[in-house]
């Protein structure tokens, strides 16, 4: 079954949250794709991949590359599976895909100080609840660690 995870980001910005929970998901020995909505977000969680922490990086590569069977961590922008990948990140109200129930677990990341990033989540999470995933919700405690919440 499907596993849903929503992340809320309050006071917090996806440059600073996506990193570590692709981090997570590497040492797990899971494939990733990261789905966003624009060429622009795309194109800089590129560069910030590549750079977030002096002493690390995180192997990946964008849709427009040739190679991304081979790509631990896909950049799309669109629907579809190019690497195999066990976890699906939505940002950037990016929509649950038509074959979600494929995916070991869907990540979606909101930020919860946008309003039309709230409703959006709100919609995923009904529509994940009706698919019969199992939906958990996530929020960061006052020294930035995520805490499930029920």
């Amino acid at each position: 079954m499907t596993e849903v995870l929503f992340y809320h980001l309050q006071n917090m910005s996806l440059d600073s949250v996506l990193p570590p929970l692709l981090e997570k998901s590497l040492e797990r020995g899971w494939r990733v794709v990261v789905q966003s909505t624009s060429q622009e977000r795309a194109d800089a969680l590129d560069a910030h991949l590549w750079t977030y922490r002096d002493d690390s990086f995180l192997p990946h590569a964008t849709s427009r590359s040739a190679d991304l069977a081979d790509q631990p961590i896909v950049l799309a922008l669109e629907e579809g599976n190019p690497n195999g990948a066990n976890v699906r990140f939505l940002v950037d109200n990016a929509a649950l895909p038509a074959d979600a129930e494929s995916y070991q677990r869907m990540v979606l990341v909101f930020n919860g100080d946008d309003p039309d990033s709230l409703a959006v989540a709100r919609g995923a999470w009904t529509a994940c609840k009706s698919r019969g995933f199992e939906v958990t919700y996530w929020q960061a405690d006052e020294r930035g660690r995520w805490q499930r919440r029920d």
